[in-house]
């Protein structure tokens, strides 16, 4: 399992680097393993491609409760747009990748957008029950937002985080 966590990790930062094309042989050897160890985990560039998206997937939904432990909920929620900012910059490494496997039916479609619109109705729901967010957001729409902002200021990451922390204020209760 270590090779694997190994090659997961390094296809992940290949993947969210990448202006083109990741090579395998590159995230093989960058993982300390051999081709043939990579292709023993993964057979095909859309196993490691899914396997990547799938778990980045499960980590940034996840991340909602974690951080709703760990703070306020109007700083879990700005916390959470980060990661999810993150998780978006690493799948535009691989969308070409993704797009083709959900086309041909390689790659399952994932429920993607269900899950994250879950995640922020409850970091919204927390905030509406402490008074720190506002009652009449709906989840939906927060989802949209976040698309729009990290597709039109995807090669400018200091724009998002300001595009994020413009929504946050939008967010918070006058007062």
């Amino acid at each position: 399992m270590r090779n694997r966590d190994k090659l997961l990790a390094v296809a992940r930062a290949a993947f969210t680097a990448a202006a083109g094309p990741v090579s395998l042989e590159g995230v093989a050897r960058e993982a300390g393993v051999g081709i043939g160890t990579l292709y023993r985990h993964f057979p095909t560039r859309e196993d490691l491609v899914e396997a990547v998206y799938a778990t980045q997937l499960d980590e940034v939904t996840a991340s909602a409760a974690t951080l709703l432990r760990e703070l306020p909920p109007d700083a879990a929620l700005r916390a959470w747009m980060g990661n999810y900012a993150a998780f978006f910059t690493t799948k535009r490494g691989m969308i070409d990748t993704l797009r083709a496997g959900w086309a041909t039916g390689r790659i399952t479609t994932p429920n993607t957008r269900e899950r994250l619109t879950a995640a922020i109705a409850t970091l919204l729901s927390a905030g509406a029950e402490t008074g720190s967010l506002r009652t009449d957001i709906n989840p939906d729409d927060l989802t949209l937002m976040l698309l729009g902002i990290c597709t039109a200021a995807a090669d400018a990451p200091d724009q998002v985080t300001r595009l994020l922390d413009l929504v946050m204020d939008a967010l918070r209760t006058a007062g």
